[in-house]
């Protein structure tokens, strides 16, 4: 068997966005590449013919591309990206009225990054009509954000921050070390930092000459903000939508609102009566309609669902559907009566056609399958080309062209008009072997539970003394499905057969399958994990002495449950980026608001709180644990993980603490992925009582125990 080297992680192409031409004739992308010198994610911006005629052309060849976006009339590509300035920004001089130079310049701030100032993201566009690099439209002091373009193709709308005096003071300041001062409730945010007081607000940007004016009445406000965006769209009606929380205390509560503003920052309105978490609006094509997404601020098992505004009214279009749109999927029109949205559904994400006259969805798309995942949706301006990114386990994840006719295509040798038009990890998926993955179901206290099994294509499952490794989905609103994945290859390319189970807590199977671990986690899910390893160890496929897990977020909460309530379901477990204290996480972490929602506060639920606090139970734990946290994660604060790590080795439990400086819940550069593989693999093996020489497997050379 071929093991697929853990530092082929710098070769790994991820597809992200995908933009349709407004005719369709091509299809913009971005992709994640890795630089291993400077240790970091490159993001880049390629284009490729619809008809898959030729191989994608790379556009950007300096780091940085997001939020492709093409212009009404398709010649030019705008994107986000922070690098140096413009040529034509940099040359030549500043004069004043007088004809003298600016002597203030030179202490000016640099938006788009000169000198030794760091580059700030701005909008970008390419010609691709003339040709050339991409040239620089913005040049906001605190860089742009978000942005649309206007149906004129003349100006666009951008988000971005903008300090009064006394903000950019204490900005300035806190770069100098000085401490953090605030009065908001929602002090930090993860990702984010320690949060201020600064106002993201529209501005209309002339195209040509970078001038742009603030809309001072469409300003962002609520506790996510710096996180969500305020996602503008301009409308063919002339009208600016936008979400935004302008409610009495907009840090106490998950409210947002889809309001809409003239492009002069006049006849500000506000669409929805603050009862939804609102966000991606979409005009229609003739600006008539706004369709946008709405979930539940309170309960977020209630499945998040398309609406529609129209006539000074807003109504839900698949409120009947009891099925979530997936996470990133956006309404996207296809006519004045018909959008695009994908679902999660039973564990897979699908294309649903939701008629807005009709208000029914129907799944389209068969073409897809039941073997591979849809990443990424787009469709052409004249609605008759789509773009699709799809995610194989054994063949990459990749984007694909089809013919908007062909979506309602009942089988998959009905769409002839399926075209591959990128092949990212070409070298890599023929290099080296790649996961073949099946779906399985089993019972678990009388409720069918589904997971999706990878293993080496060479391994023989009916052998049964395989190792197996328990993969846990975070959220737990969320679910799995067949993709394709570096971890799950560089697993069983070692000959682990890996499992990841959708138990109960988790989306896409409508309310009540989520609303079964709302305010009582450590209940359903550790039933319905327990019973998936039983599955499998009875189906004859692995090794009952040989079982590991990891897990991410609330993959790693449900270990601590795990290892405190079904100590000997593992023989090692590594749970990463954790919670394992409700109590002291409230406070110390950014999500107050979704704790209050699920149990209220830790002084009137008490007995509710501790229940659901696995360090509670810690006196349980036999299970070698490799605890995992990022130093910076305001998510899941990395407190919680040294409280787990110090509770097992205080009973003298095997214990590793991994401490990730200057990483927040993620996982955020390629040298950090690959030792945190080396560590799984590592911690695995050292514990696997099949292997011989343990020591062998450890990539740092530590002697057993170190």
């Amino acid at each position: 068997m071929t093991e697929l080297p853990l530092d082929a992680f710098y070769d790994l192409t991820q597809v992200g966005e995908v933009a349709v031409s407004p005719t369709g004739d091509r299809v913009a992308f971005t992709t994640t590449e890795y630089d291993p010198d400077a240790d970091e994610p490159v993001g880049s911006l390629f284009v490729a013919s619809a008809d898959g005629d030729r191989k994608p052309h790379r556009l950007t060849r300096v780091s940085g591309a997001s939020a492709p976006a093409w212009s009404p009339d398709g010649d030019r590509l705008a994107f986000l990206a922070a690098r140096d300035d413009d040529a034509e920004r940099r040359v030549g001089r500043d004069e004043g009225d007088d004809g003298e130079a600016d002597e203030d310049v030179e202490d000016a701030p640099a938006a788009g990054g000169n000198g030794d100032e760091e580059p700030t993201p701005q909008v970008w566009a390419f010609d691709l009509a003339l040709g050339g690099d991409a040239t620089q439209i913005t040049d906001l002091e605190e860089g742009a954000k978000e942005f649309d373009w206007g149906p004129d193709g003349e100006r666009l709308v951008v988000a971005a921050r903008d300090p009064t005096e006394a903000e950019r003071a204490y900005l300035d300041g806190r770069e100098e070390g000085e401490p953090v001062e605030t009065e908001r409730l929602q002090h930090k945010l993860d990702g984010v930092g320690y949060t201020d007081t600064v106002r993201t607000y529209l501005h209309v940007v002339d195209v040509d000459t970078g001038e742009a004016e603030r809309l001072d009445d469409a300003h962002g406000g609520g506790a996510y903000q710096d996180l969500s965006g305020l996602q503008p769209a301009w409308g063919a009606n002339d009208r600016i939508a936008f979400t935004s929380c302008r409610e009495d205390e907009p840090d106490d509560t998950l409210v947002r609102d889809v309001f809409t503003i003239a492009p002069d920052g006049t006849g500000l309105r506000k669409l929805t009566d603050g009862d939804l978490s609102a966000n991606a609006p979409a005009w229609s094509p003739d600006g008539d309609r706004l369709a946008f997404l709405g979930g539940d601020p309170v309960n977020w098992c209630i499945p998040t669902q398309v609406y529609l505004y129209e006539d000074g009214e807003y109504a839900s279009l698949t409120a009947d559907l009891d099925r979530t749109v997936a996470r990133g999927g956006a309404p996207v029109w296809a006519d004045e009566g018909t959008l695009y949205c994908r679902f999660g559904d039973e564990a897979r994400t699908r294309l649903m056609r939701v008629d807005a006259d009709g208000h029914t969805a129907e799944r389209v798309f068969e073409a897809q399958g039941g073997d591979r995942a849809m990443a990424g949706f787009d469709l052409s301006a004249d609605g008759e080309r789509a773009g699709v990114v799809l995610s194989h386990p054994s063949d990459g994840q990749d984007v694909f062209g089809v013919d908007a006719a062909d979506l309602d295509a009942d089988h998959e040798d009905e769409a002839p008009s399926l075209t591959r038009l990128s092949e990212v990890n070409a070298d890599l998926v023929d290099e080296y072997p790649m996961p073949e993955s099946k779906r399985i179901e089993w019972d678990s206290d009388g409720e069918t539970i589904s997971g999706i099994v990878y293993h080496d294509p060479d391994v023989d499952l009916s052998d049964g003394d395989h190792p197996l490794v328990v993969a846990i989905h975070g959220g737990p609103i969320s679910y799995d499905e067949p993709v394709f994945s570096f971890d799950h290859a560089a697993l069983t390319s070692r000959g682990y057969v890996v499992l990841r189970p959708n138990y109960r807590g988790g989306s896409s199977y409508g309310r009540e399958f989520a609303e079964a671990l709302k305010g009582q986690w450590g209940t359903h899910e550790v039933t319905d994990i327990a019973n998936g390893v039983a599955d499998v160890v009875e189906r004859g496929w692995v090794d009952e002495d040989r079982v590991f897990g990891y897990g991410f977020s609330y993959g790693g909460i449900a270990q601590g449950f795990l290892v405190t309530q079904e100590p000997e379901l593992f023989t090692a477990a590594a749970p990463e980026h954790g919670i394992y204290d409700l109590r002291s996480a409230y406070g110390t972490d950014d999500s107050h608001i979704w704790m209050e929602n699920e149990y209220g506060l830790p002084w009137e639920n008490p007995e509710g709180i501790d229940a659901s606090s696995s360090i509670t139970d810690a006196g349980n734990i036999e299970t070698p644990l490799l605890v995992t946290a990022g130093q910076e994660d305001w998510r899941c604060p990395p407190s919680q993980s040294e409280q787990l790590y110090v509770a097992a080795r205080k009973q003298g439990v095997e214990a590793r603490l991994v401490l990730y400086e200057n990483e927040h819940h993620n996982i955020g550069t390629p040298d950090r992925a690959i030792h945190r593989l080396e560590e799984l693999t590592a911690w695995y093996a050292r514990h696997d009582p099949a292997v011989d020489d343990p020591d062998a497997a450890d990539p740092h050379g530590r002697e057993d125990g170190e």
